[in-house]
């Protein structure tokens, strides 16, 4: 097939630290493509990955830009879904046409490419969200039979309006790369259980600071605050006029979280990526998920268990079907719960995880299941009557380029 892969203008692909969603990008794509599917990567222009094309509509990740107001945020996903409708009509103006567009561009890449009709290809929407954020677009929006959705959970799906659900086709779950090297044993591994994500309320820091403590376990926190990669960026925002404190997160990270730090039994590294990133989860006791929020998909569960890292969650959204209980990890419901994980993780053996990891969450298993959700909306969606023509663009502006890889 030809495929147009939308990650959105949000972040690079891969990205740089945190990303679960360009990582999923990133992960389909690659495997995909060795596949033999044809790939243009709709993205921004930091972006690295190989494809046949890649476009964008920004030179950078745009994601330090969401926390702001709604008038000057949304301009910048319509200016990628332009971007889009761009790509497919010079694609089908060079007898080229795509045989699908799959979106992970949130509400706007449905609305606007389902807008279209049959004059676009027909579209794939995976939801990587919470549904309840944006409510009202999913309990209204009528693809037609040409916009169909997928989730990354049944949780996920469960809970979304009856019209969304009726236009779904099923869930897909997350994918990693995952390799045949054995994990580090227990032995060799470090005594600090890591929090691999976004330091928000929902991660569940706190939670994951108080069981570490009762628990007598090193911790240590890896991941952004706002937009903030780490902690020589959030200290010069904060230090600079302006209103870094505005943004909720950071406001809560400093009231909440920084006084606990103290470089030994809590640390905090920023955003990891690559080698580093590998090493700090390969390394760790444990992985802790202490979310209080119902995840929908878990991207950071699945890396875990590939590195061969037990993982200690709440159960809560899509964990329980990542997590065996006392095979890969523990599940509990509240914080004496997850205290009792941590302190059983001894038990749980890395090789085991990296083998269920193997079996569930390789890229060769996602990539199997979207193939077969793409031919079920080719079967099934009206036939394209007219090819998507728009008029010869003007001069694109700085930020827009192409890359072929």
């Amino acid at each position: 097939m030809r495929l147009l892969m939308d990650a959105g203008p949000w972040l690079a692909v891969p990205p740089v630290g945190y990303g679960g969603l360009e990582n999923v990008v990133a992960t389909l794509t690659t495997e995909l493509r060795a596949r033999g599917h044809e790939v243009v990567l709709a993205t921004v222009g930091e972006s690295t990955l190989p494809a046949e094309e890649r476009v964008s509509a920004f030179p950078t990740g745009q994601f330090a830009r969401l926390p702001g107001p709604y008038p000057q945020v949304v301009g910048v996903a319509h200016a990628h879904a332009g971007l889009v409708l761009d790509t497919v009509a010079r694609y089908a103006g060079a007898g080229r046409p795509f045989d699908l567009v799959h979106t992970h561009l949130e509400v706007v890449g449905p609305a606007v490419l389902g807008a279209m009709g049959v004059s676009a290809p027909p579209v794939l929407h995976t939801l990587h969200w919470d549904l309840a954020r944006n409510a009202d677009f999913y309990a209204t929006f009528d693809g037609r039979g040409r916009v169909a959705y997928v989730g990354v959970s049944e949780s996920q799906l469960a809970r979304g309006p009856e019209l969304l659900q009726r236009q779904s086709l099923g869930h897909v779950p997350l994918a990693v790369p995952v390799t045949d090297v054995p994990p580090l044993p227990r032995a060799r591994r470090g005594p600090y259980a890591l929090l691999l994500a976004r330091l928000t309320p929902t991660k569940g820091a706190l939670t994951a600071i108080e069981a570490c403590a009762r628990a007598d376990v090193p911790l240590v926190l890896a991941g952004p605050v706002g937009p903030y990669p780490d902690q020589a960026a959030l200290a010069a925002a904060l230090a600079a006029p302006g209103g870094a404190r505005d943004n909720a997160d950071v406001a809560w990270f400093c009231e909440h979280v920084r006084p606990h730090l103290d470089g030994e039994r809590v640390r905090w590294v920023g955003s990891v990526a690559g080698q580093e990133k590998a090493e700090l989860l390969g390394g760790a006791r444990a992985a802790l998920f202490p979310i209080d929020w119902e995840e929908p998909g878990g991207t950071a569960v699945c890396e875990a268990l590939a590195a061969g890292t037990p993982v200690v969650a709440m159960a809560r959204g899509c964990l329980p079907t990542l997590v065996d209980h006392g095979v890969t990890g523990f599940l509990a419901d509240d914080v004496d719960g997850f205290t009792e994980g941590l302190r059983a993780v001894a038990d749980i053996d890395p090789a085991v995880c990296a083998r269920e990891a193997r079996r569930r969450f390789a890229p060769p298993v996602m990539a199997a299941a979207y193939e077969a959700r793409y031919h079920q909306l080719l079967g099934r969606a009206p036939q394209q009557t007219r090819p998507l023509t728009l008029p010869a663009p003007r001069t694109p502006p700085s930020g827009r380029a192409a890359a072929a890889r």
